[in-house]
């Protein structure tokens, strides 16, 4: 896995600062007051820390900016870095901040001055969020950066405070690379190996191979992989940190490879479908998060691992498979398999934990793109509380989220002439047929939410935490919302 930036906290010295190699970050408020800390570097640097404070790009600068002085005066380090930041800024502009600061960390990494500073443990998170790169399949020059330590006032009470933040980075890191992985490196046996490996950390897992679910009557997943020579999968991973109720539950999509199978996809882009199984990469990171930070909360995560190929022996368009749950499904259209795999392992998820709620996260429509970009995922869900408290934690994450609508009325454009249900309903309203086909295998008490992630699992270009590619979208989201509501 990819190791997040080595961040540790030590007492405020000041007068190691002259003698410091680097880069070292001081910060000023919008008003250009300076703290302790600043002032000792603007009084060695020959108030170079004032000038830039004074200046007109300091004054059109936004929170969390930063101006670089290479070589300052009167220090040894290699650069001096001057970030604007309010008295009591925001979580988006501590972490701002900490974004800005790692796309200036070197090899011989930064010390951050940031005595009492609010918020300094989001300021780290977002260095150590922002410094990701995938590179485990490059054979020449890496990313390579060095560590960064905190001067603080009380570095007992600010480790502390980032010990929680760094197991959601570490969540975050291992969804990105297992999305970003591509599909030869992540075969469906990789990714169910990787997940048993985190019984090392205290996760309960468990991995149901082919034969167990044609036992458990699981024909709408295993539909779906049976063109490809890699064997589907279930896996269960369990986290009891809470009290005897009965567990929240995380289910994900994950197809690590979609051609589309018979309505093969068109060439151009196929290449991005490794990123199929985000889903469930973000059910993984969450529950590796809940366990290195030790939740006080039981959550189980299942995923459907599979792949989707066209093959002599892949299912066809128009042939009917039935599901666990006993209902029977028209396959209208192969590319739409995600709905497949989800609709067995949500309905396995019910009758073996009987969960207190469950949510399922999906790249699972074209149409959610269509819908909200990059910049939301859809949210569907039959519990007005289950669904706000979900969005809240999500909007307080930083994380898109807009809950989009459901109605009986969508049901008769996935109805089937020949079986209960058929598994795609035309172009129109796409994104809500695949939640219409999906809540008919959640039980009439169970809140639930379906997270449609297709714009936001994987991007083109950065975004404020995460350079392109894979986001890691929803751990954070979703390690808040059992923090907030399920933790004894």
């Amino acid at each position: 896995m990819t190791t997040p930036t080595a961040i540790t906290f030590t007492e405020t010295a000041l007068e190691e600062l002259v003698v410091t190699a680097g880069k070292v970050a001081v910060f000023v408020t919008e008003d250009g007051k300076m703290d302790q800390g600043a002032r000792k570097v603007n009084s060695l640097t020959r108030k170079t820390v004032q000038r830039i404070a004074e200046s007109d790009a300091f004054e059109k600068a936004k929170a969390g900016d930063v101006t670089s002085v290479t070589m300052p005066v009167g220090m040894e380090a290699d650069a001096l870095l001057v970030v604007k930041l309010p008295r009591r800024p925001t979580s988006t502009e501590a972490r701002r901040a900490g974004a800005n600061l790692a796309k200036c960390l070197g090899k011989d990494g930064m010390l951050v001055i940031a005595g009492s500073t609010y918020r300094t443990e989001e300021i780290a998170q977002g260095i150590a969020m922002r410094n990701y790169s995938y590179d485990a399949h490059k054979t020449g020059d890496k990313a390579e950066t060095g560590a960064v330590t905190f001067m603080v006032n009380d570095p007992e009470a600010a480790t502390a405070a980032y010990a929680p933040i760094a197991a959601v980075v570490e969540g975050v890191f291992f969804t990105r690379d297992l999305t970003n992985a591509p599909a030869n490196d992540l075969t469906t046996t990789s990714f169910a190996d990787q997940l048993a490996a985190m019984s090392a950390i205290g996760l309960q897992v468990e991995v149901l191979e082919e034969s167990d679910l044609e036992k458990l009557g699981m024909g709408s997943l295993l539909c779906v992989g049976q063109g490809s020579d890699s064997p589907s999968k279930v896996v269960v991973m369990q986290w009891n940190g809470g009290g005897d109720e009965a567990p929240f539950a995380l289910v994900g999509k994950g197809v690590v490879f979609d051609t589309g199978g018979i309505s093969l996809k068109p060439g151009a882009g196929m290449e991005d479908m490794t990123m199929d199984m985000g889903g469930a990469g973000v059910v993984s990171g969450v529950m590796k998060t809940l366990a290195l930070r030790g939740a006080k909360a039981n959550v189980v995560g299942l995923v459907g691992i599979v792949e989707n190929m066209p093959s002599g022996n892949a299912v066809r368009p128009g042939d009917v498979v039935t599901s666990m749950k006993g209902d029977t499904i028209e396959v209208i259209n192969t590319d739409a398999e995600g709905r497949l795999v989800l609709a067995d392992v949500l309905w396995y998820a019910q009758e073996r934990f009987k969960p207190v709620g469950m949510i399922n996260l999906a790249t699972l429509t074209g149409a959610m793109l269509v819908a909200l970009g990059n910049e939301n995922a859809g949210v569907f869900s039959n519990s007005d509380d289950l669904s706000g408290a979900f969005i809240k934690a999500a909007g307080n994450e930083g994380e898109g989220a807009w809950r989009m609508p459901m109605s009986p009325a969508y049901d008769a454009l996935i109805k089937s002439r020949i079986a209960d249900m058929k598994n795609v309903g035309g172009r129109l309203a796409g994104s809500i047929t695949a939640a219409q086909f999906l809540k008919r295998f959640v039980k009439d008490d169970v809140p639930w939410c379906h997270l449609d992630i297709a714009g936001t699992a994987s991007v083109k270009t950065e975004t404020a935490l995460a350079p392109a590619g894979a986001t890691g979208w929803g751990v954070m989201a979703l390690n808040r919302l059992i923090a907030d509501k399920y933790e004894v």
